[in-house]
């Protein structure tokens, strides 16, 4: 069957169109930050809305800069990816790594004025360790976990677990933060709604404006740890702001104008096409806070027709070229996105070409075509979940609903705002029942660089991230990951891992690609690695 032929890409300019020009672009009201508001208020663009509040109930990104905001861990990891203490003051590992026991600072204490207790620790890794990858192989491992005394908590291990502090102290998709007892308890599908923090900054609910705004206000009780360095969620966390303002703008040309004059501070993602406007701009420091870009992918929903299919799934990998989705994304300058991605991302040791022709072979509809035809899903129905108002999310499934239509599927573009798209993923059900067939999914690349937390290569079913698949052949090469010996041996399993990727296809790989971070001329201590406005100061 003949190649098709070159795709004209979709274009940021192009999905962009209808921005108003810079200059004409309608800023936020009211006059830029006053002398004495610049020095006690931070004003912050996340790149979406804070739509959940339950660091657990989402890997939303917004949610997870709102919970280290709120809460604090027992560990953090720095930019080096060593885990420092926090919450905690130490650890012994006795019984050739099977018995760790944990000890508490003391002095933290919640937003209730209630001291951080042991309690409230084992309280909040049992309700963290269902949900997150590493946290679901600890369990697997778990012995016992009980509280010593106040201070002092015990993990027994039935095998020895050498990611513990990276676990307990990761960054990003369901950090292991500590909630109190009465919170730490409650069911992880049940979402709580009320912010108890353990972390620098309190949550000011009654100032939150939903679609507009939320609010932080220091917690002047908060006791940072004593040691190390301020690096990425490690060392002292320090709220150099009495208020942190999120101010939810959607549109691009809107925040660079805000930016501009002055009337925000920082703007944590910015789409590529801005970069030259704001290059230019006197007061305005363009910077890649992440340098390992953001690893984008089609997810599929491996419990609802079509893609249940591993065949159908498989099919598809022949449409995507990921040149197209990385131009759309980020701009046609290849130097800020890398295509030729298999499952682990450009810059993790375990990148590998394994497989990977599966994506760089010619493209050819009439194949994908008759392949979806063998497997029995020739022309379904596929609804795909679409967030118009992040321009990323928009551009990406904006190339992905032209290549479902071009592979001859029946597309339902189920257009919403990003928080509805939030919660609609959750459900499982058939399309027509509300449920989905597929999303786009963007995850930090550091994220990903190994199996312990890619979250999209878990295949262990219902407990797997949204999209639901199931690989036991892919679950047992991740669990001897765990135990490789060294990096050779990691390296060696990186490869049959991405083999078995492409043949189980939990979802298609489409990039990965490079934004930046932008601030006002002043503002200094800015962590790299994650953009969270923590010891920030106005120089």
């Amino acid at each position: 069957m003949p190649a098709m032929p070159p795709s004209k890409p979709f274009t940021r300019r192009t999905l962009l169109a209808g921005s108003a020009a810079l200059g004409s672009a309608a800023t936020l009201s009211g006059p830029a930050l006053a002398q004495g508001d610049a020095a006690r208020v931070l004003r912050f663009i996340p790149q979406a809305d804070v739509t959940i509040l339950d660091p657990l109930a989402t890997t939303a990104y917004p949610t997870r800069n709102h919970g280290h905001m709120c809460w604090d861990t027992l560990y953090g990891i720095d930019a080096s990816f060593r885990p420092q203490p926090q919450l905690a003051e130490g650890h012994t590992v006795e019984d050739d790594g099977r018995r760790w026991v944990f000890t508490l600072r003391d002095g933290p204490l919640f937003h209730d004025g209630e001291k951080v207790r042991a309690q409230d620790a084992v309280a909040s890794i049992k309700r963290w360790m269902p949900r997150d990858t590493h946290g679901q192989t600890l369990a697997q491992r778990l012995d016992e976990i009980r509280v010593l005394d106040d201070r002092r908590f015990e993990i027994r291990l039935e095998r020895p677990f050498g990611l513990m502090l990276d676990a307990l102290g990761k960054a990003s998709s369901y950090p292991c933060f500590i909630y109190p007892e009465r919170f730490a308890n409650q069911d992880p599908t049940k979402p709580f709604t009320e912010v108890v923090g353990s972390g620098p900054y309190r949550f000011l609910a009654n100032e939150r404006v939903s679609g507009a705004q939320v609010v932080y206000g220091r917690f002047d009780r908060y006791v940072p740890t004593p040691v190390g360095t301020p690096s990425m969620i490690a060392g002292p966390k320090l709220a150099r702001f009495e208020r942190v303002e999120w101010k939810v703008i959607p549109d691009p040309a809107t925040s660079a104008a805000a930016l501009q004059s002055g009337e925000v501070d920082w703007w944590e993602v910015v789409p590529s096409d801005l970069n030259p406007v704001l290059k230019r701009a006197r007061d305005v420091v363009l910077e890649r806070i992440d340098e390992s870009g953001t690893y984008a992918s089609f997810r599929f929903n491996h419990l609802q027709p079509p893609f249940d299919k591993p065949e159908a799934r498989r099919a598809l990998l022949g449409a995507v070229l990921q040149s197209d989705f990385m131009a759309a994304a980020n701009g046609d300058d290849p130097r800020l996105w890398r295509d030729k991605v298999g499952c682990f991302p450009v810059g993790s040791p375990l990148a590998n070409d394994a497989g990977i022709e599966a994506l760089t072979s010619p493209r050819d509809y009439g194949k994908v075509k008759a392949d979806l035809a063998a497997a029995g899903v020739a022309g379904a129905s596929v609804t795909a979940l679409h967030a118009t108002d992040v321009s990323n999310q928009n551009a990406l499934m904006t190339v992905g609903v032209d290549m479902l239509r071009k592979s001859g599927f029946q597309v339902q573009d189920a257009t919403s705002d990003w928080g509805t798209l939030l919660q609609r993923r959750q459900n499982r059900g058939p399309a027509n029942q509300g449920g989905w067939n597929a999303l786009i999914a963007l995850f930090s690349g550091m994220e990903f660089s190994t199996p312990a937390g890619h979250l999209l290569l878990r295949t262990n079913g219902e407990n797997a991230w949204f999209g639901w698949p199931t690989s036991p052949k892919l679950e047992a090469l991740r669990d001897e990951w765990f135990d490789a010996p060294d990096l050779e041996a990691q390296k060696r399993l990186g490869r049959e891992i991405q083999t078995q990727f492409f043949q189980d296809v939990p979802y298609i790989p489409l990039g990965q690609y490079f934004v930046d971070s932008a601030y006002r001329r002043g503002l200094t201590d800015i962590r790299p690695g994650l953009p969270i406005p923590l010891n920030v100061r106005r120089g």
